[in-house]
């Protein structure tokens, strides 16, 4: 009954929010990747030149989510909503037209942080700050949003492949997400700013959570999956070949994550809603732990789809427990702040976990090894979050009637 009454009583700001995390998808890894071989050779650059640039750029993103994510707090949300749009359509022209590598690498990263993260970070916020009651529910149903781009987009960009070229795919696609975005932008139902601009010089009100320790504590708890999901898509070939599997497994693996993120989305934000989000932030990493503890000690086909299934069904609750968490913990009001940091820390994890892992395998480490030391930090990043889960400020009320 939750999710009806939210279809149909705030269509137009779910619509909007639904559709910055599917804008999302246009500076997702997945999309950019299915194009790493021609804008590679469009800039003049090697594989291993292109993942550096796409690292710096990536890093880069993070910092610039620093800044540029506080603003929501206090930022028109449409007005917010047109800059990243138009930064992200800049970024598109500068990585498909631009004559010089560098304007291109500059590019990517403006689709880098107005796609993946700026666009993310506008649907979440929306989401998590303008629902009270059923907020678990409505970031579940926005974040099907990057659901649908990853389901959607690959195959559908290898299909249009057999006529079009990679750049007017990029433009075809650029054009209908500002086709999409024209209605909404003039006639949706757009919230007001949230809070007053800051006078500049005055000292500084509201959270910084680098200098809090429960953010430090609850960090590793959210940063597990990001963490050991990107690990295992980049070492995916090492990681079949050691478990005894095959990449033809992967990829329909890979299918089934996709599908398990869809209940796990549903159901996660019911839950949170029903539950709270912090009985949620102790259980949901529960199935992709299971996974785990299945990859190590049987491995083989069943270890890789349990890794996929279990690791799609704890992604796709993740979003609606680690936002709401954020609302009890620190206020709807600061959300924008809150949930930038957080996006930051993210990316400068996922950018250096890929180097440790590599080290860790050019080692000699086997990828079961790896499991075991993912499956540890699942282990540690719980055991440290439990004393900011147990705080009068993290109890709260936690069960919310519906």
């Amino acid at each position: 009954m939750g999710y009806r009454i939210l279809l149909r009583d705030h269509r137009g700001l779910l619509s909007i929010a639904f559709l910055a995390m599917f804008s999302s998808s246009l500076g997702q890894s997945f999309f950019i990747g299915l194009f790493q071989a021609p804008i590679s050779a469009r800039l003049g650059l090697s594989a291993g030149q292109f993942g550096t640039a796409y690292a710096l750029v990536t890093l880069a993103a993070g910092f610039a989510m620093l800044r540029a994510g506080p603003l929501l707090d206090w930022v028109a949300p449409r007005r917010f909503a047109l800059a990243v749009l138009g930064g992200l359509l800049t970024g598109v022209a500068l990585l498909t037209l631009s004559p010089w590598w560098l304007l291109g690498v500059l590019g990517l990263g403006l689709v880098r942080l107005c796609g993946q993260g700026m666009m993310t970070h506008l649907g979440n916020t929306l989401a998590g700050r303008e629902f009270e009651s059923l907020r678990g529910r409505a970031l579940g149903l926005t974040g099907m949003g990057i659901m649908l781009g990853e389901t959607l987009l690959p195959p559908l960009m290898a299909a249009l492949l057999v006529w079009l070229g990679w750049r007017q795919l990029w433009w075809l696609f650029a054009l209908v997400l500002a086709l999409l975005w024209v209605p909404l932008l003039l006639r949706g139902p757009w919230p007001a700013a949230p809070g007053q601009r800051p006078v500049r010089g005055e000292r500084r009100h509201g959270p910084r959570p680098f200098r809090e320790a429960r953010f430090w504590q609850l960090l590793p708890l959210l940063m597990i999956l990001p963490v050991t999901m990107t690990g295992l898509f980049i070492y995916q070939a090492r990681m079949t070949e050691d478990l005894g599997s095959s990449l033809a497994v992967y990829a329909l693996a890979l299918t089934g994550m996709g599908i398990a993120k869809l209940p796990g989305a549903l159901l996660g934000g019911r839950w949170v809603d029903r539950l709270g989000p912090v009985r949620l932030a102790r259980l949901y990493l529960l199935p992709f732990a299971l996974a785990l503890a299945l990859a190590i000690t049987l491995g083989g086909h069943l270890g890789i789809w349990a890794l996929m299934v279990g690791g799609g069904l704890a992604m796709g609750a993740q979003e609606s427990i680690a936002t709401s968490l954020l609302v009890r913990l620190w206020g709807a009001e600061h959300l924008g702040t809150v949930r930038a940091t957080l996006s930051a820390a993210m990316v400068f994890s996922t950018g250096i976990a890929p180097a440790l892992l590599g080290v860790a395998l050019d080692l000699g480490a086997s990828f079961s090894h790896v499991l075991i030391g993912m499956l540890a930090f699942l282990v540690i990043g719980w055991m440290l979050a439990q004393g900011v889960l147990a705080s009068p400020e993290a109890r709260g009320c936690d069960a919310i009637p519906g």
